[in-house]
Protein backbone atom coordinates (compact mmCIF):
# COMPACT_ATOMS: atom_id res chain seq x y z
CA UNK A 1 0.00 0.00 0.00
CA UNK A 2 1.17 3.53 -0.72
CA UNK A 3 2.01 5.93 2.03
CA UNK A 4 -0.11 8.54 2.54
CA UNK A 5 1.41 12.15 1.65
CA UNK A 6 3.47 14.16 4.28
CA UNK A 7 3.38 17.79 5.45
CA UNK A 8 4.04 19.24 2.14
CA UNK A 9 8.17 20.88 2.61
CA UNK A 10 7.84 24.62 3.00
CA UNK A 11 8.16 26.59 -0.55
CA UNK A 12 6.24 23.88 -1.81
CA UNK A 13 2.09 24.21 -1.99
CA UNK A 14 -0.61 21.57 -2.01
CA UNK A 15 -2.89 21.31 -5.35
CA UNK A 16 -6.35 22.71 -5.38
CA UNK A 17 -9.60 20.16 -5.66
CA UNK A 18 -9.90 20.23 -9.91
CA UNK A 19 -13.68 20.37 -9.24
CA UNK A 20 -13.89 22.73 -6.80
CA UNK A 21 -11.46 25.02 -8.64
CA UNK A 22 -13.65 24.73 -11.60
CA UNK A 23 -16.46 26.45 -9.78
CA UNK A 24 -14.06 29.55 -8.41
CA UNK A 25 -12.28 30.52 -11.16
CA UNK A 26 -14.83 31.68 -13.79
CA UNK A 27 -13.92 34.89 -14.06
CA UNK A 28 -9.94 34.65 -13.19
CA UNK A 29 -7.37 34.70 -15.67
CA UNK A 30 -5.58 31.82 -17.01
CA UNK A 31 -2.08 31.64 -16.51
CA UNK A 32 0.54 32.51 -18.73
CA UNK A 33 -2.13 35.45 -20.24
CA UNK A 34 0.62 38.50 -19.72
CA UNK A 35 -1.38 41.77 -18.38
CA UNK A 36 -4.49 40.23 -17.63
CA UNK A 37 -5.75 40.57 -14.11
CA UNK A 38 -8.59 39.05 -12.14
CA UNK A 39 -11.70 40.56 -12.93
CA UNK A 40 -14.66 40.57 -10.30
CA UNK A 41 -18.44 40.11 -11.29
CA UNK A 42 -19.20 43.62 -10.09
CA UNK A 43 -16.25 45.23 -12.13
CA UNK A 44 -17.85 43.35 -15.27
CA UNK A 45 -21.18 44.64 -15.03
CA UNK A 46 -19.82 48.43 -15.74
CA UNK A 47 -18.97 47.22 -19.13
CA UNK A 48 -21.68 45.94 -20.33
CA UNK A 49 -22.96 48.01 -24.20
CA UNK A 50 -26.91 48.70 -24.72
CA UNK A 51 -28.06 47.53 -28.06
CA UNK A 52 -28.25 50.31 -29.75
CA UNK A 53 -32.04 50.97 -32.01
CA UNK A 54 -31.53 49.04 -35.39
CA UNK A 55 -28.23 48.21 -34.17
CA UNK A 56 -26.67 51.07 -35.15
CA UNK A 57 -24.22 51.79 -32.05
CA UNK A 58 -23.60 48.44 -31.61
CA UNK A 59 -20.28 48.38 -32.78
CA UNK A 60 -18.72 51.57 -31.49
CA UNK A 61 -20.17 50.34 -28.40
CA UNK A 62 -18.29 47.19 -28.65
CA UNK A 63 -14.84 48.92 -29.47
CA UNK A 64 -15.45 51.73 -26.47
CA UNK A 65 -16.31 48.79 -24.08
CA UNK A 66 -12.73 46.82 -25.21
CA UNK A 67 -11.44 50.00 -25.22
CA UNK A 68 -12.00 50.51 -21.69
CA UNK A 69 -11.78 47.19 -20.40
CA UNK A 70 -7.78 47.13 -22.15
CA UNK A 71 -7.38 50.01 -19.65
CA UNK A 72 -8.58 48.67 -16.73
CA UNK A 73 -6.44 45.22 -17.33
CA UNK A 74 -3.51 47.14 -18.00
CA UNK A 75 -2.83 45.54 -21.52
CA UNK A 76 -0.02 46.49 -23.88
CA UNK A 77 -0.57 48.17 -27.48
CA UNK A 78 -0.41 44.14 -28.69
CA UNK A 79 -3.02 43.02 -25.90
CA UNK A 80 -5.18 46.09 -27.15
CA UNK A 81 -5.05 44.80 -30.53
CA UNK A 82 -6.06 41.58 -30.13
CA UNK A 83 -8.97 42.53 -27.27
CA UNK A 84 -10.55 45.10 -29.94
CA UNK A 85 -10.20 42.12 -33.25
CA UNK A 86 -11.91 39.81 -31.01
CA UNK A 87 -14.22 42.37 -29.98
CA UNK A 88 -14.76 43.63 -33.51
CA UNK A 89 -15.31 40.21 -35.06
CA UNK A 90 -17.72 39.49 -32.59
CA UNK A 91 -20.80 37.73 -33.75
CA UNK A 92 -23.84 40.52 -34.29
CA UNK A 93 -26.90 39.27 -31.94
CA UNK A 94 -29.60 36.58 -32.78
CA UNK A 95 -32.00 38.24 -34.90
CA UNK A 96 -30.18 40.91 -36.48
CA UNK A 97 -31.13 44.55 -35.25
CA UNK A 98 -32.21 45.06 -31.61
CA UNK A 99 -34.89 47.64 -30.04
CA UNK A 100 -34.12 49.10 -26.94
CA UNK A 101 -31.93 47.38 -24.18
CA UNK A 102 -33.11 44.81 -22.01
CA UNK A 103 -32.93 45.63 -18.69
CA UNK A 104 -29.83 44.02 -17.15
CA UNK A 105 -28.76 42.43 -20.11
CA UNK A 106 -26.21 42.86 -22.87
CA UNK A 107 -22.55 41.51 -23.96
CA UNK A 108 -19.89 41.83 -21.88
CA UNK A 109 -16.97 43.07 -23.02
CA UNK A 110 -14.35 40.35 -24.05
CA UNK A 111 -11.96 38.79 -21.03
CA UNK A 112 -10.84 35.53 -20.23
CA UNK A 113 -13.54 33.60 -18.63
CA UNK A 114 -16.37 36.39 -18.32
CA UNK A 115 -20.35 35.85 -18.83
CA UNK A 116 -22.33 36.99 -21.95
CA UNK A 117 -25.81 36.62 -21.58
CA UNK A 118 -27.56 36.23 -24.97
CA UNK A 119 -30.80 38.88 -24.53
CA UNK A 120 -32.63 37.18 -26.96
CA UNK A 121 -32.72 34.34 -25.16
CA UNK A 122 -33.39 35.58 -21.99
CA UNK A 123 -36.38 36.99 -24.11
CA UNK A 124 -37.24 33.61 -24.74
CA UNK A 125 -37.01 32.25 -21.03
CA UNK A 126 -33.93 30.40 -22.01
CA UNK A 127 -30.63 31.24 -20.28
CA UNK A 128 -27.60 30.34 -22.35
CA UNK A 129 -24.75 31.49 -20.89
CA UNK A 130 -21.80 31.95 -23.05
CA UNK A 131 -17.99 31.41 -21.87
CA UNK A 132 -16.00 33.86 -23.76
CA UNK A 133 -12.68 33.68 -23.93
CA UNK A 134 -11.28 34.58 -27.11
CA UNK A 135 -7.48 35.09 -27.73
CA UNK A 136 -5.81 35.54 -31.02
CA UNK A 137 -2.22 34.14 -31.97
CA UNK A 138 0.05 35.30 -34.56
CA UNK A 139 3.10 33.50 -33.59
CA UNK A 140 3.31 30.97 -36.18
CA UNK A 141 1.71 31.97 -39.11
CA UNK A 142 -1.98 31.33 -37.22
CA UNK A 143 -4.18 33.55 -36.02
CA UNK A 144 -7.01 32.45 -33.30
CA UNK A 145 -10.32 33.56 -32.45
CA UNK A 146 -12.07 31.50 -29.86
CA UNK A 147 -15.55 31.18 -28.83
CA UNK A 148 -17.29 28.91 -26.02
CA UNK A 149 -20.92 28.31 -24.69
CA UNK A 150 -22.66 26.19 -22.56
CA UNK A 151 -25.83 25.77 -21.58
CA UNK A 152 -26.09 26.99 -18.24
CA UNK A 153 -24.55 24.31 -15.61
CA UNK A 154 -20.96 25.13 -15.24
CA UNK A 155 -19.98 20.98 -15.17
CA UNK A 156 -21.86 20.48 -18.38
CA UNK A 157 -20.32 19.98 -21.50
CA UNK A 158 -18.95 22.93 -23.45
CA UNK A 159 -19.64 23.17 -27.10
CA UNK A 160 -15.80 25.02 -28.34
CA UNK A 161 -16.86 27.18 -31.76
CA UNK A 162 -13.38 28.32 -33.72
CA UNK A 163 -15.33 31.70 -34.51
CA UNK A 164 -12.55 33.02 -36.53
CA UNK A 165 -8.61 30.46 -37.73
CA UNK A 166 -5.99 32.38 -39.83
CA UNK A 167 -3.43 29.84 -40.77
CA UNK A 168 -1.99 27.73 -43.90
CA UNK A 169 -4.98 25.30 -45.50
CA UNK A 170 -4.02 21.61 -45.06
CA UNK A 171 -3.29 19.81 -48.38
CA UNK A 172 -5.33 16.77 -48.81
CA UNK A 173 -3.39 15.58 -51.71
CA UNK A 174 0.29 17.01 -49.63
CA UNK A 175 1.38 14.87 -47.00
CA UNK A 176 2.94 16.76 -43.91
CA UNK A 177 5.45 14.53 -43.88
CA UNK A 178 6.54 11.68 -46.59
CA UNK A 179 9.78 10.65 -44.74
CA UNK A 180 7.62 9.33 -41.75
CA UNK A 181 4.54 7.08 -40.94
CA UNK A 182 2.14 9.49 -38.97
CA UNK A 183 -0.86 7.13 -38.69
CA UNK A 184 -1.20 4.31 -36.87
CA UNK A 185 -3.37 1.06 -38.40
CA UNK A 186 -5.84 1.55 -36.12
CA UNK A 187 -5.80 5.74 -36.66
CA UNK A 188 -3.49 6.89 -34.22
CA UNK A 189 -1.68 9.72 -34.77
CA UNK A 190 2.15 9.60 -34.54
CA UNK A 191 3.26 13.00 -33.37
CA UNK A 192 6.51 14.29 -35.38
CA UNK A 193 7.83 17.84 -36.03
CA UNK A 194 5.52 19.15 -38.94
CA UNK A 195 2.30 17.36 -38.13
CA UNK A 196 0.56 20.02 -36.06
CA UNK A 197 -0.56 23.20 -35.37
CA UNK A 198 0.22 24.29 -31.83
CA UNK A 199 -1.31 27.59 -31.77
CA UNK A 200 -4.41 25.71 -32.37
CA UNK A 201 -3.98 23.29 -30.01
CA UNK A 202 -2.87 25.31 -27.33
CA UNK A 203 -6.19 27.67 -27.73
CA UNK A 204 -8.29 23.78 -27.69
CA UNK A 205 -6.55 23.21 -24.69
CA UNK A 206 -6.98 26.29 -23.37
CA UNK A 207 -10.50 26.68 -23.39
CA UNK A 208 -10.51 23.13 -21.36
CA UNK A 209 -9.01 24.69 -18.59
CA UNK A 210 -6.84 21.99 -17.60
CA UNK A 211 -4.00 21.28 -15.61
CA UNK A 212 -1.36 18.57 -16.80
CA UNK A 213 0.03 16.30 -13.57
CA UNK A 214 3.95 15.58 -14.63
CA UNK A 215 5.08 12.26 -12.17
CA UNK A 216 8.78 11.51 -11.59
CA UNK A 217 10.68 9.73 -8.99
CA UNK A 218 14.24 11.02 -7.57
CA UNK A 219 14.71 7.98 -5.53
CA UNK A 220 18.11 7.58 -3.43
CA UNK A 221 21.13 8.52 -6.30
CA UNK A 222 18.51 9.96 -9.05
CA UNK A 223 18.06 12.70 -6.78
CA UNK A 224 21.01 14.47 -8.54
CA UNK A 225 18.62 14.69 -12.01
CA UNK A 226 15.96 16.36 -10.51
CA UNK A 227 17.16 19.91 -10.75
CA UNK A 228 17.66 19.89 -14.14
CA UNK A 229 14.86 18.01 -15.06
CA UNK A 230 12.47 20.58 -13.68
CA UNK A 231 14.19 23.50 -14.77
CA UNK A 232 14.11 22.53 -18.75
CA UNK A 233 10.25 21.59 -17.48
CA UNK A 234 9.84 24.90 -16.53
CA UNK A 235 12.00 26.12 -20.26
CA UNK A 236 9.70 23.83 -22.78
CA UNK A 237 6.78 21.32 -20.96
CA UNK A 238 3.64 22.49 -21.36
CA UNK A 239 4.51 26.03 -21.69
CA UNK A 240 1.40 28.40 -20.77
CA UNK A 241 -0.53 25.86 -18.65
CA UNK A 242 -1.08 24.81 -15.17
CA UNK A 243 1.48 22.11 -14.49
CA UNK A 244 1.77 19.95 -10.93
CA UNK A 245 5.18 18.63 -10.89
CA UNK A 246 4.16 15.43 -8.54
CA UNK A 247 7.51 14.14 -7.34
CA UNK A 248 7.82 10.92 -5.70
CA UNK A 249 11.00 10.44 -3.31
CA UNK A 250 12.88 9.24 -0.55
CA UNK A 251 14.51 12.48 0.47
CA UNK A 252 12.01 15.08 0.81
CA UNK A 253 14.21 17.64 2.07
CA UNK A 254 16.78 17.24 -0.79
CA UNK A 255 14.42 18.38 -3.69
CA UNK A 256 15.86 21.66 -5.29
CA UNK A 257 13.84 24.99 -5.27
CA UNK A 258 13.33 25.47 -9.14
CA UNK A 259 11.67 29.07 -9.98
CA UNK A 260 8.42 28.40 -10.96
CA UNK A 261 5.67 29.91 -13.76
CA UNK A 262 2.39 31.08 -12.17
CA UNK A 263 -0.18 28.24 -12.13
CA UNK A 264 2.62 25.94 -11.67
CA UNK A 265 3.91 23.91 -8.77
CA UNK A 266 6.15 21.22 -6.98
CA UNK A 267 4.23 18.86 -4.95
CA UNK A 268 6.44 16.16 -2.88
CA UNK A 269 5.52 12.76 -2.37
CA UNK A 270 7.53 10.92 0.23
CA UNK A 271 7.29 7.29 -0.52
CA UNK A 272 10.15 4.53 0.24
CA UNK A 273 13.17 3.46 -1.40
CA UNK A 274 14.03 -0.03 -2.56
CA UNK A 275 17.47 -2.29 -2.44
CA UNK A 276 17.29 -2.93 -6.25
CA UNK A 277 16.37 -0.42 -8.69
CA UNK A 278 14.79 -2.75 -10.66
CA UNK A 279 12.44 -2.69 -7.65
CA UNK A 280 12.23 0.71 -7.86
CA UNK A 281 11.16 0.98 -11.06
CA UNK A 282 8.28 -1.80 -10.83
CA UNK A 283 6.79 -0.04 -7.88
CA UNK A 284 6.36 2.90 -10.31
CA UNK A 285 3.62 1.49 -11.06
CA UNK A 286 1.59 0.62 -8.30
CA UNK A 287 2.62 4.33 -6.84
CA UNK A 288 1.37 6.30 -9.94
CA UNK A 289 -2.05 3.99 -9.64
CA UNK A 290 -2.60 4.67 -5.92
CA UNK A 291 -2.19 8.07 -6.09
CA UNK A 292 -3.87 8.19 -9.54
CA UNK A 293 -7.04 6.62 -7.87
CA UNK A 294 -6.28 8.85 -4.35
CA UNK A 295 -5.26 11.76 -5.49
CA UNK A 296 -4.58 12.77 -9.09
CA UNK A 297 -8.38 12.28 -9.94
CA UNK A 298 -8.99 14.95 -8.34
CA UNK A 299 -6.23 17.64 -9.07
CA UNK A 300 -5.09 17.15 -13.05
CA UNK A 301 -7.03 16.13 -16.02
CA UNK A 302 -3.89 14.66 -17.81
CA UNK A 303 -1.30 12.73 -16.36
CA UNK A 304 2.40 12.30 -17.61
CA UNK A 305 4.79 9.57 -16.36
CA UNK A 306 8.61 10.97 -17.34
CA UNK A 307 12.06 9.27 -16.57
CA UNK A 308 13.99 12.07 -14.15
CA UNK A 309 17.37 11.29 -15.54
CA UNK A 310 16.06 13.18 -18.92
CA UNK A 311 15.85 16.60 -19.89
CA UNK A 312 14.07 18.53 -21.97
CA UNK A 313 15.56 20.23 -24.76
CA UNK A 314 12.49 21.71 -27.17
CA UNK A 315 9.08 22.10 -27.11
CA UNK A 316 6.97 19.57 -25.63
CA UNK A 317 3.57 21.11 -25.17
CA UNK A 318 -0.46 19.69 -25.58
CA UNK A 319 0.28 18.24 -28.78
CA UNK A 320 0.93 14.88 -26.94
CA UNK A 321 -2.19 14.92 -24.67
CA UNK A 322 -4.71 12.21 -25.47
CA UNK A 323 -6.32 9.50 -23.60
CA UNK A 324 -3.68 7.50 -24.00
CA UNK A 325 -0.42 7.91 -25.61
CA UNK A 326 3.31 5.75 -25.59
CA UNK A 327 6.59 6.87 -26.90
CA UNK A 328 8.45 4.79 -29.38
CA UNK A 329 12.04 3.24 -28.49
CA UNK A 330 14.72 5.46 -30.03
CA UNK A 331 16.62 2.00 -30.54
CA UNK A 332 14.02 0.43 -31.92
CA UNK A 333 11.86 2.81 -34.11
CA UNK A 334 13.36 1.32 -37.31
CA UNK A 335 12.89 -2.10 -36.28
CA UNK A 336 11.47 -5.50 -37.50
CA UNK A 337 9.34 -6.55 -34.62
CA UNK A 338 11.79 -9.97 -34.66
CA UNK A 339 14.47 -7.55 -33.13
CA UNK A 340 11.92 -6.04 -30.47
CA UNK A 341 13.03 -7.26 -26.82
CA UNK A 342 9.62 -7.97 -25.60
CA UNK A 343 9.22 -10.77 -22.51
CA UNK A 344 9.14 -13.94 -24.86
CA UNK A 345 8.50 -16.56 -22.15
CA UNK A 346 5.32 -17.84 -21.70
CA UNK A 347 5.70 -18.36 -17.81
CA UNK A 348 5.39 -14.54 -17.68
CA UNK A 349 2.07 -12.14 -17.71
CA UNK A 350 4.24 -9.64 -19.86
CA UNK A 351 4.27 -12.41 -22.85
CA UNK A 352 3.88 -11.32 -26.20
CA UNK A 353 4.60 -14.12 -28.99
CA UNK A 354 6.34 -13.95 -31.88
CA UNK A 355 4.89 -12.59 -34.75
CA UNK A 356 2.95 -9.94 -32.50
CA UNK A 357 3.51 -6.19 -31.71
CA UNK A 358 2.67 -3.24 -33.44
CA UNK A 359 5.73 -0.98 -31.69
CA UNK A 360 8.12 -0.93 -29.04
CA UNK A 361 6.83 1.73 -26.33
CA UNK A 362 9.75 3.14 -24.02
CA UNK A 363 9.09 3.26 -20.15
CA UNK A 364 10.35 6.31 -19.91
CA UNK A 365 7.26 8.57 -21.03
CA UNK A 366 3.94 7.78 -21.44
CA UNK A 367 0.41 8.87 -20.04
CA UNK A 368 -2.98 10.34 -20.68
CA UNK A 369 -6.36 10.96 -19.07
CA UNK A 370 -5.56 10.34 -15.23
CA UNK A 371 -8.42 7.29 -15.08
CA UNK A 372 -6.53 5.31 -18.18
CA UNK A 373 -3.14 6.14 -16.73
CA UNK A 374 -4.90 4.50 -13.65
CA UNK A 375 -5.97 1.81 -15.32
CA UNK A 376 -2.87 1.00 -17.55
CA UNK A 377 -0.56 1.27 -13.81
CA UNK A 378 -2.58 -0.75 -12.05
CA UNK A 379 -3.29 -3.28 -14.94
CA UNK A 380 0.92 -3.75 -14.88
CA UNK A 381 1.24 -3.65 -11.42
CA UNK A 382 -1.62 -6.75 -11.04
CA UNK A 383 0.78 -8.49 -13.81
CA UNK A 384 4.05 -7.92 -11.78
CA UNK A 385 2.85 -9.22 -9.01
CA UNK A 386 1.09 -12.68 -10.62
CA UNK A 387 4.78 -12.87 -11.68
CA UNK A 388 6.54 -12.12 -8.84
CA UNK A 389 4.05 -15.18 -7.32
CA UNK A 390 5.31 -17.56 -9.92
CA UNK A 391 9.15 -16.70 -9.15
CA UNK A 392 9.68 -15.01 -12.94
CA UNK A 393 10.46 -11.33 -13.38
CA UNK A 394 10.44 -10.04 -16.90
CA UNK A 395 13.39 -9.25 -18.64
CA UNK A 396 12.75 -5.28 -19.05
CA UNK A 397 10.54 -5.51 -16.05
CA UNK A 398 7.79 -2.56 -15.93
CA UNK A 399 8.45 -1.59 -19.56
CA UNK A 400 8.00 -4.92 -20.72
CA UNK A 401 4.86 -5.16 -19.16
CA UNK A 402 4.10 -2.15 -20.35
CA UNK A 403 4.43 -2.94 -24.20
CA UNK A 404 1.91 -6.05 -23.46
CA UNK A 405 -0.79 -3.79 -21.91
CA UNK A 406 -0.30 -1.00 -25.24
CA UNK A 407 -0.51 -3.89 -27.42
CA UNK A 408 -3.57 -5.01 -26.55
CA UNK A 409 -5.26 -1.37 -25.36
CA UNK A 410 -3.98 0.49 -28.52
CA UNK A 411 -2.81 3.69 -27.31
CA UNK A 412 -5.03 6.75 -29.06
CA UNK A 413 -1.54 8.73 -30.15
CA UNK A 414 1.61 7.47 -30.35
CA UNK A 415 5.01 9.80 -30.01
CA UNK A 416 7.92 9.83 -31.70
CA UNK A 417 11.45 9.30 -30.76
CA UNK A 418 11.82 13.11 -30.80
CA UNK A 419 9.97 12.74 -27.78
CA UNK A 420 12.94 10.56 -26.24
CA UNK A 421 16.50 10.44 -27.31
CA UNK A 422 19.75 9.34 -26.80
CA UNK A 423 21.98 11.85 -29.25
CA UNK A 424 25.13 10.57 -27.63
CA UNK A 425 24.41 6.56 -28.23
CA UNK A 426 22.74 6.94 -31.76
CA UNK A 427 23.42 10.56 -33.52
CA UNK A 428 20.69 12.35 -35.23
CA UNK A 429 19.53 11.48 -38.09
CA UNK A 430 17.78 14.22 -40.63
CA UNK A 431 13.75 12.25 -39.70
CA UNK A 432 14.72 13.69 -36.18
CA UNK A 433 13.59 17.58 -36.96
CA UNK A 434 13.57 18.13 -33.15
CA UNK A 435 14.85 16.48 -30.35
CA UNK A 436 12.87 17.34 -27.36
CA UNK A 437 13.39 15.05 -24.34
CA UNK A 438 16.61 13.66 -24.54
CA UNK A 439 18.37 11.51 -22.29
CA UNK A 440 21.63 12.89 -19.70
CA UNK A 441 24.92 11.27 -19.86
CA UNK A 442 25.77 9.29 -16.69
CA UNK A 443 27.36 5.98 -15.77
CA UNK A 444 24.27 3.79 -14.99
CA UNK A 445 26.34 1.58 -12.76
CA UNK A 446 27.45 4.13 -10.16
CA UNK A 447 24.03 5.44 -10.00
CA UNK A 448 22.08 2.50 -9.72
CA UNK A 449 24.60 0.81 -7.01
Amino acid sequence: MSQPSPPTPAGHVSCPDRRTRRHTSFCESTSGREGVQRVSANEQKDFRPSWGPEGTGLRQARSEAAADRTQVLGLSDAGREQMRFCWDSAPPPPGGSQGARHQGQGLSAPGVGTRVVNPSSRCEGRAEVVEETREVRRSGGATVALLRTGAGDLDGPRVVKLSKIVSSQPKVLTPCRSDVLVLTPWLAPIVWEGTFNIDILNAHFQLQNITIGLTVFAIKKYMVFLKLFLETAEKYFMVGHRVNYYVFTDRPADVPHVPLKEGRQVVVLQVRNYTRWQDVSMHRMEMISNFSEQRFMHEVDYLVCADVDMQFSDHVGVEILSSLFGTLHPGFYAADRKAFTYERRPQSQAHIPWGEGDFYYMGAFFGGSVLEVQRLTKACHQAMMVDHTNHIEAVWHDESHLNKYLLYHKPTKVLSPEYLWDEQLLGRPPIMKKLRFVSVPKNHQIIRN
